[in-house]
């Protein structure tokens, strides 16, 4: 995820995150294409997005939030991503992780957006082999969130 984000410079990146129905973290990053193509702004590429949902779906997953960078800001959500989180996951079920590359060191903190509200959700950043991941052959991963338990 960390390295997307600075591949994808000087424009934000963009990806959606995947975990096993059933457990509680959140364990395979999914990098896209930023259609908006733009050092401030994203947008999710709509044939790209349709692809995922139709593999993650086959290997018995599913999508569980998005993340993008932020490329000269911090990694909180600004007033467009609150707006865009409205229309894009009006329920409010999406993890949406930030990653701030403004500063040398990239900076990544996950929230949850319902109705406006911003909550933030704790994040441990790993190689992968963290026991915590041992599900049976989770996939290496760059950030861990656990879910929230859902309603």
């Amino acid at each position: 995820m960390l390295a997307h984000a600075c591949r994808e410079l000087p424009n934000e990146a963009c990806g959606m995150f995947s975990a096993m129905p059933g457990l509680s973290l959140v364990d395979d990053f999914h990098p896209m294409l930023n259609a908006a193509a733009s050092p401030s702004a994203y947008s999710l590429h709509g044939q790209e997005m349709l692809d995922l949902e139709r593999n993650v779906d086959a290997a018995g997953r599913e999508l569980v939030g998005v993340m993008h960078s932020h490329t000269d800001t911090s990694a909180y959500p600004s007033p467009t991503d609150v707006g865009d989180s409205g229309r894009f996951d009006p329920a409010g079920t999406y993890l949406h992780m930030i990653v701030s590359l403004r500063d040398a060191e990239p900076v990544v903190r996950c929230y949850r957006i319902e109705n406006g509200a911003i909550t933030e959700w704790p994040v441990v950043v790993t190689d992968g082999d963290d026991d915590s991941l041992d599900t049976g052959g989770a996939a290496a991963a760059a950030a861990v969130v656990r879910l929230p338990t859902r309603n």
